[in-house]
């Protein structure tokens, strides 16, 4: 799955289409482990979303992973792809009129980290549906800093 999922090129990131409040309307995290700051794509046509975090050397792991060295931590990475899988399945529903439902973390397959994320930087991520039933769904994921693939795999969520 090398081939990026979305063309960022052609996104603009300077235009937020939503932030932790509209995020927080359709994703359930709180806090420490809301871990998007905006969506910067929703393409229903097209079957994508492209969001953020913006990781930063005061957030709250940094100082433990890794003391002197802090690297963003994979399983954040996956979460926070996970999130926005969860964001462009419950958009998805919204735009359908169907009630907002709970959708859980179902599994990781093909996760691969491709390089460091060092704060600060922003890591882009990008979600593409490969397959969408009514109990579950499973999308491609990629991570992204300043161009460059550094994490990729697939979400599956499920209905619970």
């Amino acid at each position: 799955m090398h081939d990026a999922l979305v063309d960022l090129t052609r996104i603009d990131t300077t235009r937020v289409l939503a932030g932790p409040a509209e995020i927080g309307e359709l994703c359930m995290q709180r806090g420490r482990l809301a871990l998007l700051d905006g969506i910067l794509h929703f393409d229903a046509a097209a079957q994508c979303s492209v969001g953020y975090k913006d990781v930063r050397a005061s957030d709250w792991w940094a100082a433990d992973h890794i003391p002197g060295r802090p690297l963003f931590p994979g399983a954040l990475m996956c979460e926070a792809a996970a999130q926005l899988c969860t964001y462009d399945f419950m958009a998805r529903r919204r735009a359908q009129g169907l009630a907002p439902i709970f959708v859980g973390f179902g599994g990781l397959d093909k996760v691969r980290f491709r390089a460091t994320v060092v704060p600060d930087c922003r890591f882009v991520l990008a979600c593409k549906v490969q397959r969408i039933r009514e109990r579950l769904f499973t999308y491609a994921t990629q991570g992204f800093v300043d161009g460059k693939l550094v994490f990729e795999g697939e979400i599956l969520g499920v209905v619970v």
